[in-house]
């Protein structure tokens, strides 16, 4: 796969290790004949350390032979987190440390959400871009206060808390982008 195709998200292989895209930089050159240069943070799915990769646009990795398999979460614990596979009812556990951003949107029931399997071994998983969650706590709005799109924070149902415009009031279920962790809208 060449640098160029490389997206966010994708699991590519990195020194013999997954590794997830977190990020792309690409910096064109400004004189002639230079190559375009990429410029990729990743993770490490075995050992969860950070990796920067920097490649030219002609050159390129390997995708990584991995899994992926639908899965609903189920609960999380003081030290872990439990997802069920969702085909062959499998359950697989993965430690909190590791999903300390994916933690802020997990909800009981929420599906959507694939475990990454590599070598029989559940080393992460991806979730949807978007997740619907309800608004426990937020100042109250104040009718004609501003004219502007002023925003305010709101905790959200998993404790999560995301900057919502000042109408939004306690109660109400917003979406939220789990790459950024910023309001989309309401849901």
């Amino acid at each position: 796969m060449l640098a160029k195709d490389i997206k966010r998200g994708t699991i590519v292989r990195f020194q013999e290790s997954p590794c997830l895209i977190e990020s792309v930089q690409v910096q064109t050159p400004s004189a002639r004949g230079a190559a375009t240069l990429y410029k990729f943070r990743a993770r490490n799915l075995i050992t969860k350390q950070k990796v920067d990769i920097n490649l030219k646009g002609t050159e390129g990795l390997d995708e990584a032979d991995f899994e992926k398999r639908p899965v609903t979460y189920m609960y999380a614990d003081g030290s872990h987190v439990h997802f069920l596979d969702s085909r062959d009812y499998n359950q697989y556990s993965l430690a909190r440390d590791d999903l300390a951003d994916e933690i802020n949107y997990l909800k009981e029931g929420l599906e959507g959400i694939f475990a990454l399997i590599y070598e029989g071994e559940c080393v992460g998983v991806e979730l949807p871009v978007a997740v619907e969650l309800q608004i426990v706590e937020c100042d109250p709005y104040i009718r004609g206060a501003s004219a502007t799109g002023r925003t305010k924070p709101a905790k959200l149902e998993t404790g999560f808390v995301v900057q919502v415009p000042e109408y939004m009031s306690q109660g109400e279920v917003v979406k939220v982008d789990t790459r950024t962790g910023e309001f989309l809208s309401r849901a």
